[in-house]
């Protein structure tokens, strides 16, 4: 029965491709609609360009207030020309109408609310005609309220470290009943985006950094050690006298790829490396520490390991194991610390036996949204990346969504989660990945399952294939999972590309989000091949609408966005022979020479994550361009 639905499956998918059945272009980004602050009673904190209010802190302001009162006043003057005085409580007058920012005593007496009780990075926004008071569960909670405010109340924009967008308006005017509590849906938010820093992440409300302190912005999450650390736990080196320590292969010899984590011994080493890191890390403030393997399969096959493997149902066992061991060493010395471990490769499944639980302080990094597909629902389809995945069933039939159903099982044997994600294309970094559709699906997903954070991997440093755009509706979905993505989309793509061009933008991610999603699993390591196939209507129609949009009334920087974005639709046809890069054009070479000079000139030096594409005298141009970056 399930060939047989595999291959009904298959025969729309050929329809789709080949265009004998067009597809629908309604696509539902997801999110609830959204709309825009109400004003029933006026307050004005600006008329004119003068204001009479001023900005309020506490007696002895932290860094964090500061800077928040210091953006708050940044803000309204370059929106409306008001420069607000920012003074301390002591100082304010009695019946002065002020914005108040943090925890005050004046804060206490105009609301009922304690703030010391909404979550992590929370905030009140509350006016009364007035006061405005802008009050967070600490003084981070307090920053990420004034970027709220600045943005959903007056129409400040980050879209990217490099464009903000601030309206002009001599009149600032708000509702006089705002009480308002918001908190984030992801207790920790990482997101990195090309060119990012420490001002850009507080106002995209991303609380990890990794390795930055941000300390002015309200700190950040951050590690001591991170991603691979079993080489620094158990250095290599120990190989020579101890091969014991690392992985039994199948062949029956030791190898440095993986460490037996089963070996008591190996325990000991890791616990105090790990407490050297920590004494000797100069972010006081970190209190991560990771268990991270290398990036192979390579694990141990000793006696030990495979009993824990056979005992608990999951190849992760040894892991688990180790980090609650390596937690419990380390706990009573540094216990107000977190010890993280990768649930990733042949860790990425959870134990059957769920009686091996997750310390409290130990919190499993899911990497597994790797193999899952992009261009349906995780919660519905169960296609898996691999070679051992890609069956004709797999790939056409109705598979059990296995990785939603491990995310929902590790949530129960561990009190915080945290996902791990990377949606790029690795191999096809300059391809447009269809996953717009389903990512606020997926995050809420996530959200309501119980997963704790999200950190997203790998938007660094990619421009090409919209990831400007995904970076920043990722953002939005870290923060409200619940956000209408359209809504943002849209936002984006006006200031981005420009208000003349952005329909045709939007009409051409909607066109190539219903083909992928009608004739392909999409993934982060796609080739091109894989990633959907478009009919000649939908080549053509994709040609036209940028041609239309390169043609609009935009500004040269919006048009040199535009062009990189056409630079990844260029590139997907001459993969598959496509448009004017179709084999028997007799100028295909010329037009794949030209694709390199362009890729050249807007700044791209890579078609893949692994490696930047040489020098134009090395290239074959009768070869597709995915093979410029190997």
């Amino acid at each position: 029965m399930a060939t047989f639905k595999a291959v009904i499956s298959l025969f729309q998918v050929i329809l789709f491709a080949v265009g004998l059945v067009p597809v629908s272009t309604d696509i539902d980004y997801g999110g609830d609609t959204y709309k825009a602050p109400e004003i029933s009673s006026p307050m004005y904190i600006a008329q004119n360009g003068e204001s009479d209010f001023s900005i309020v802190t506490a007696e002895n302001p932290d860094e964090c207030i500061l800077t928040a009162a210091d953006e708050f006043q940044t803000y309204l003057k370059k929106i409306c020309g008001a420069e607000l005085e920012i003074i301390t409580e002591n100082e304010l007058s009695e019946g002065e109408k002020a914005v108040i920012i943090g925890d005050t005593e004046i804060s206490k007496e105009i609301t009922d609310t304690d703030c010391s009780k909404i979550g992590k990075d929370g905030f009140l926004l509350f006016s009364d005609g007035n006061y405005l008071l802008i009050n967070g569960s600490d003084s981070r909670g307090a920053l990420y309220g004034v970027y709220t405010f600045l943005e959903e109340y007056l129409g400040v924009r980050w879209f990217t470290p490099e464009l903000e967008v601030v309206p002009e308006n001599k009149d600032i005017v708000i509702d006089a009943g705002i009480n308002r509590i918001v908190e984030p849906s992801f207790a920790i938010r990482r997101n990195d985006c090309a060119g990012t820093n420490n001002a850009h992440r507080a106002r995209t409300k991303m609380n990890v950094s990794f390795w930055k302190e941000a300390h002015e912005y309200g700190g950040a999450l951050t590690y001591v050690l991170w991603d691979v650390t079993l080489d620094k736990l158990v250095p290599d080196a120990l190989f020579a006298e101890h091969p014991e320590y690392f992985a039994l292969q199948p062949d029956g010899k030791r190898s440095t790829d993986h460490v037996c984590l089963s070996n008591p011994d190996v325990l000991s080493i890791a616990v105090e490396n790990g407490r050297k890191a920590i004494l000797e890390c100069e972010r006081k403030t970190s209190k991560h520490i990771h268990i991270g393997q290398k990036d192979n399969m390579n694990y141990c096959r000793c006696d030990l390991c495979e009993a824990l493997y056979e005992k608990y149902g999951s190849v992760c066992a040894p892991t688990l194991i180790f980090t609650n061991n390596f937690a419990d060493a380390l706990d009573d010395e540094f216990p107000d610390f977190t010890f993280t471990f990768y649930a990733y490769n042949e860790t990425d499944r959870p134990p059957t036996d769920m009686t091996l639980r997750c310390n409290k302080n130990v919190v499993p990094v899911l990497c597994g949204l790797h193999k899952a597909c992009r261009s349906h629902s995780l919660t519905e389809c169960g296609a898996m990346d691999g070679i051992e995945n890609e069956t004709f069933d797999m790939l056409y039939g109705d598979p059990k969504p296995q990785i939603a159903e491990d995310f929902a099982n590790w949530v129960k044997i561990a009190d915080t989660t945290y996902i791990y994600d990377y949606t790029i294309n690795f191999l096809n970094t300059a391809q447009f990945f269809s996953n717009f559709e389903t990512m606020q699906s997926t995050m809420k997903y996530m959200h309501d399952i119980g997963i704790t954070g999200y950190i997203y991997n790998c938007g660094d440093g990619h421009y090409a294939a919209f990831n400007e755009l995904r970076n920043y509706l990722l953002c939005k979905l870290q923060w409200d999972v619940n956000c209408d993505v359209e809504y943002h989309m849209n936002d984006f793509l006006n200031a981005f590309y420009g208000e003349d061009a952005a329909p045709y933008i939007k009409e051409y991610i909607d066109l190539q989000t219903a083909q992928t999603k009608a004739t392909a699993h999409a993934f982060d390591f796609d080739w091109h091949y894989q990633a959907g196939f478009c009919s000649p209507y939908a080549v053509a129609k994709s040609d036209l609408l940028f041609d239309l949009a390169l043609n609009a009334d935009v500004t040269e920087k919006q048009k040199f966005n535009i062009e990189i974005a056409e630079l990844s639709w260029r590139y997907y046809k001459s993969n598959l022979f496509m448009g004017e890069f179709i084999f028997l054009n007799p100028f295909r070479l010329k037009e794949n020479e030209k694709l390199y000079d362009d890729f050249k000139s807007h700044g791209l030096d890579r078609v893949s994550s692994f490696a930047t594409i040489p020098e134009k005298s090395e290239i074959d141009f009768m070869d597709r361009p995915f093979n410029w970056g190997k």
